[in-house]
């Protein structure tokens, strides 16, 4: 039966615009191979969890190898800033293809062999310090490969990418675990790093604009003093951390499964699962990205969505209704990540694209991270159901106040952006 064209029309304008991957075969290259490579590393993010606690029996120690890696991945996300910002952006992402493979090489062979600790505490921090710098890399080099029109629609439908590998990767990987091995679901994962390797040497030579800078601290301090001096950018960076830090309840899910929903590990993982399906939806819908040119006004009624959701979850005693409010937080905190994007793209100049994008890497992985402390004290304070629902309403009061000291965030028009994009030596080849 054929689709009405008015119902075309709607699934049109809401849903993701794959138009750019149409449009830019560059830009198809990159995504293509990203989408493979975050797909062989949720394997591995799954696979890592489930070997530490084979060897040692502990969720401790588990969620000491992941904390293990975040000051590898600070420490190389603002490091690589400068390196993309003076190095030609196409050599930087086929070298951390490399790298990243190596340590996925060699989780593969202690699966292989002796299945020893160390390893896996060596491997996933080595590989963790090249991330920031990839991301970085990535980020920087969209602007050389769409032109600025097609930007959003390139964010959204690389958002739509990595919640798909979100959703599917850990679903795969549980399957792939129970009846190949670890070794298998490691070396696909290197398998991926080559598809994501082969898919950029495809690539033209992207190199720094206006020649670059050397890389330094002073490069690095000079990237800081932007961020801070553009109200948008300052603003949404501070928003966005506001929100991990005091309105994300994920270390709270075990305790609240247990004392508040009456359930066991099954209900962990549905309340784990719950905001990467919302997230995942909310990526798939958003086809009117591009026409929304108030992009911080948008961060800022997304982050209010996700706090007022979050105080909701918090109140709730029954599992359905806290699961719906999970998923529509994850879904305002997709799209606000969104906006964030675009804002980065649109007012950072080319020149200041990878140190600028690196900050903003530092504070998407540091602020989970002291989020996760933040809850536990809360919780230490006045019981889970407290620690989610003040913190829902403490992530709304931060953009409040942030929107008062920064009053450019909401103010935003990408009409009267200024300083104007640059659009680099090429805006991708069209396919």
């Amino acid at each position: 039966m054929p689709v009405p064209p008015a119902r075309r029309r709607l699934a049109g304008g809401i849903l993701v615009d794959i138009g750019p991957l149409r449009r830019h075969r560059d830009f198809r290259r990159l995504w293509a191979g990203q989408l493979v490579s975050q797909l062989g590393s949720q394997l591995t993010v799954v696979a890592v969890s489930y070997q530490t606690y084979r060897l040692t029996g502990s969720t401790a120690m588990v969620g000491l190898v992941s904390l293990g890696q975040l000051i590898p991945l600070l420490a190389g996300s603002l490091i690589g800033g400068p390196l993309v910002d003076a190095w030609d952006r196409r050599r930087v992402m086929l070298f951390t293809q490399l790298m990243l493979a190596a340590g996925s090489a060699g989780l593969a062979i202690n699966a292989l062999g002796g299945q020893l600790l160390w390893p896996v505490f060596a491997c996933t921090a080595g590989a963790a310090a090249f991330q920031g710098l990839d991301w970085s890399a990535r980020r920087a080099s969209l602007r050389r490969l769409v032109p600025p029109p097609d930007l959003p629609a390139a964010l959204s439908v690389q958002s739509a990418a990595f919640q798909l590998a979100t959703v599917a990767g850990p679903a795969a990987a549980g399957l792939l675990i129970a009846h190949t091995g670890l070794g298998l679901v490691y070396g696909l994962d290197v398998a991926s790093f080559a598809v994501a390797f082969g898919t950029v040497a495809l690539l033209p030579r992207l190199p720094p604009e206006h020649g670059g800078q050397p890389a330094s601290l002073a490069s690095l301090a000079g990237g800081i003093r932007y961020l801070r001096s553009s109200q948008p950018l300052a603003g949404v960076f501070l928003i966005d951390l506001g929100a991990m830090v005091f309105g994300l309840p994920r270390a709270l899910f075990p305790a609240l499964a247990a004392t508040v929903f009456g359930g066991g590990a099954a209900t962990v993982g549905y309340l784990n699962a719950a905001p990467g399906a919302g997230a995942l939806l909310g990526s798939l819908l958003t086809g009117r990205v591009s026409r929304v040119h108030g992009a911080g006004r948008a961060v800022v009624i997304c982050v209010a969505v996700w706090g007022l959701a979050i105080t909701g979850f918090g109140l709730v005693h029954w599992l359905p209704a806290a699961l719906v409010l999970l998923a529509t937080a994850g879904a305002a905190d997709v799209l606000s990540a969104v906006f964030r994007m675009v804002i980065v793209q649109q007012v950072t100049p080319g020149q200041l694209q990878g140190r600028v994008n690196s900050l903003m890497y530092a504070g998407i992985q540091g602020g989970p991270r002291l989020g996760d402390a933040e809850a536990g004290a809360a919780a230490a304070i006045g019981g889970p159901s407290f620690a989610a629902w003040s913190g829902g309403l403490l992530s709304i009061a931060t953009a409040l106040v942030i929107c008062w000291l920064r009053p450019g965030i909401w103010r935003y028009d990408a009409r009267t952006v200024s300083p104007p994009l640059a659009t680099g030596e090429a805006a991708g080849q069209a396919g």
